[in-house]
């Protein structure tokens, strides 16, 4: 079982991202409300995936994405040199001064822990990114003359503006053109959607999206909210997925949009915000490959750990085309993702690999 992907040495790129990128200001062990100090990551659900895929796996990544051109849109260009993503397909919007007319997004996110839980406070509106509209990015000459092998975007990005799901659907026909395999993230924000129509907003929108996308990736709430695909039995608490019921539902799915080639998702059971069950399960071509269990997963930091698991599923499949090691690579990944502060990952494809193979936590010397 395997994907039709485009051979390494006919692309400049191995993956491409799509997303808004912004700054993300935390106050470590404690709360945004009373925090007197914090410290600033970059951060953004598509990028994430191309940062870890760069970053820990040694994959050439570039993203596409906008910035007011300021101090703080720098600011975030810098974090991502650091990461070894490419910035070329960057968009610069001239800025007016007080952000009046365009402005780069800031996310205060506390990590929670025990009984509290994690908690997000983006402040994004009138970004750059947000307005970025179809002819703004070419396409063609990302997938074609340069040549990317994948391209990753998602439900956050489409659902900033009007124009940024025309932008998605720009890409993803243009990818597809191309051979390039399309991975999107339904990433369902309430947040995000509440102010444009709600979740029927939502579903029209991704149900769109949907048709031309070969990989789609999200968690149950992601498929029912998203593209309307109901899963029996799921705990409120999210202590427990029934995957046989989530099975049902992902074969109700790729009946609906037959070009699905693969689903992935992770498997969380949330008994504290610190500790987590934690796997993954992918289907591909009628098959389902789960991962390894990882029973009272300690969570450092759970923000982008899910998107920790794309990076790493995208890796498996890139590198071995195969399903279930690709779905083992996600899960390690996650999970050593969420060990660490920020958004993004901070481990080595040795690290993921050692946990992979069932290796425990005794010290490296």
């Amino acid at each position: 079982m395997s994907l039709e992907i485009r051979p390494a040495d006919s692309c400049q790129y191995d993956c491409v991202s799509l997303g808004e990128i912004m700054l993300r200001l935390d106050p470590g062990e404690g709360r945004v409300r009373t925090a007197r100090q914090f410290t600033a990551w970059e951060g953004g659900g598509e990028y994430n995936v191309t940062r870890g895929l760069r970053r820990c796996f040694g994959l050439r990544t570039a993203a596409v994405t906008a910035f007011a051109d300021n101090e703080i849109g720098h600011l975030i260009e810098d974090f991502i040199l650091q990461g070894g993503v490419d910035t070329q397909f960057v968009k610069w919007l001239p800025y007016d001064g007080i952000g009046r007319t365009v402005r780069n997004g800031l996310n205060f996110t506390e990590r929670g822990f025990g009984i509290r839980g994690a908690v997000g406070v983006p402040d994004r509106g009138n970004t750059a990114s947000s307005q970025m509209k179809p002819g703004d990015v070419d396409w063609d000459h990302i997938f074609g003359t340069c040549g990317a092998r994948w391209l990753h975007t998602g439900g956050i990005f489409a659902a900033l503006s009007e124009t940024s799901a025309e932008v998605v659907l720009e890409a993803v026909q243009s990818a597809q053109k191309h051979g390039t395999i399309v991975s999107y993230d339904l990433n369902y924000r309430p947040s995000l959607w509440k102010s444009i129509g709600g979740q029927a907003k939502c579903q029209e929108v991704n149900r769109e999206i949907g048709k031309y996308v070969d990989v789609m990736i999200g968690n149950e709430e992601d498929f029912t909210a998203c593209l309307g695909f109901e899963v029996e039995g799921v705990d409120e608490n999210l202590r427990e997925l029934p995957i046989e019921s989530f099975k049902k539902m992902i074969e109700t799915a790729v009946r609906d949009f037959p070009n699905f080639k693969a689903t992935a998702t992770t498997l969380r059971g949330v008994k504290t915000a610190t500790v987590n069950d934690w796997g993954a399960i992918a289907w591909l071509q009628g098959e389902f490959f789960q991962s390894r269990s990882y029973t009272d997963l300690e969570i450092m930091d759970r923000v982008g750990g899910g998107d920790s698991f794309a990076s790493g599923f995208i890796y498996g499949m890139l590198t071995a085309n195969d399903p279930q090691e690709a779905v083992e690579y996600g899960a390690a990944h996650g999970a050593l993702a969420m060990t660490t502060p920020g958004d993004t990952s901070m481990v080595t494809v040795k690290e993921v690999e050692k946990v992979k193979a069932g290796a425990g936590a005794r010290v490296v010397r």
